[in-house]
């Protein structure tokens, strides 16, 4: 169950990837491709939001630009056979 919660409408653009950085904003980075030198790339702060993060929870930019969570799947048992 993904839960909205900010709204920022932010615009995407291609070949970058959008996150929600340590301080609760939204940044990006230019993504990697093949035949490009490794290493950190430039982040670029996009919107200052200042999210509040809870343990427990996936905080991500959905595709209409919001800040989005969602609850993490960790912890599950496998059955044995």
């Amino acid at each position: 169950m993904v839960e909205k919660v900010a709204q920022v409408g932010i615009k995407k653009q291609a070949g970058w990837l959008y996150f929600i950085d340590k301080h609760g904003d939204i940044s990006r980075a230019k993504m990697a491709r093949a035949g490009r030198t490794k290493g950190k790339g430039k982040v670029e702060k996009v919107a200052k939001v200042g999210v509040k993060k809870q343990k427990g929870y996936l905080y991500f930019v959905d595709s209409k630009g919001h800040v989005s969570r969602a609850l993490m799947a960790r912890g599950k048992k496998k059955k044995k056979r």
